[in-house]
């Protein structure tokens, strides 16, 4: 089994090294600092198996992963708290409380490599974690875009439009594809800021030059840039409401 480290500690990465060191099924093919590296790293060498910390800067655990188009069995190791911690368990996601014993770190270990053994594991528990570790509002969206990492503050978003299963990110600094939905947009953006105008874009309200009727009982939005979105019904109550 190939295996990757990823934490920004490297007392942490050698204790894990030291750990796996007397395995001769598991091989550490590589070791990361950071999240961006190890979106690169994971990519280009597809390891069995990833170590990850939660806590990095400048893009944590759970962000990384959303940016894996196939995400390998995964092991956390967090400093988190006992509560957040039950998060993990209701997932069925593997774990290491930090500071973990040797005892322990088999203990996860032998978890994974059963599961992985069996192919039994489920993408969708990662998935359902990194929904449920969403902050309840967002601060910035982190997007990729082939190799290149971008991170969009949400202040700089204009606005947002449907696009099948992804939803595109209009925003000053560009154009950028994202695989949510709109849904998940709605719920964790400032309401008092971003609005859902109708069933295929949200706008920032900042964002927005003037409002006008085009047909009878139908509006649209002109924003700063001169695009022009409808405003369904249930869309102009929410405008009228926060403006």
């Amino acid at each position: 089994m190939k295996a990757i480290i990823v934490d920004d500690e490297h007392l942490a990465r050698e204790i894990i090294k030291n750990y796996v060191s007397d395995k001769d099924d598991i091989e550490v093919i590589a070791e990361c600092s950071n999240g961006f590296d190890a979106v690169k790293e994971i990519t280009e060498k597809k390891p069995d198996l990833v170590f990850l910390d939660i806590q990095m800067p400048k893009l944590n655990g759970f962000e990384m992963l959303e940016l894996l188009d196939e995400q390998p069995a995964i092991i956390f190791t967090t400093a988190f708290d006992n509560y957040a911690i039950k998060a993990f368990e209701v997932n069925a996601v593997d774990y290491l409380l930090k500071p973990f014993s040797e005892e322990r770190f088999n203990e996860a270990l032998n978890k994974v490599v059963e599961r992985i053994q069996q192919k039994n594991f489920n993408k969708e528990d990662v998935d359902k974690l990194i929904e449920d570790q969403q902050p309840e509002k967002l601060e910035r969206i982190v997007v990729k875009d082939g190799s290149k990492i971008s991170i969009i503050p949400v202040e700089t978003l204009k606005w947002l439009e449907a696009q099948d299963d992804y939803v595109r990110i209009h925003s000053e600094g560009g154009r950028f594809m994202k695989k949510k939905t709109m849904k998940f947009f709605e719920d964790h953006l400032d309401p008092n800021m971003f609005i859902r105008i109708h069933r295929s874009s949200i706008i920032n309200i900042n964002s927005i030059k003037q409002m006008e009727l085009y047909e009878k009982d139908s509006y649209r939005v002109i924003l700063k840039d001169d695009i022009k979105l409808p405003v369904s019904k249930t869309g102009l109550q929410r405008l009228k409401e926060i403006l």
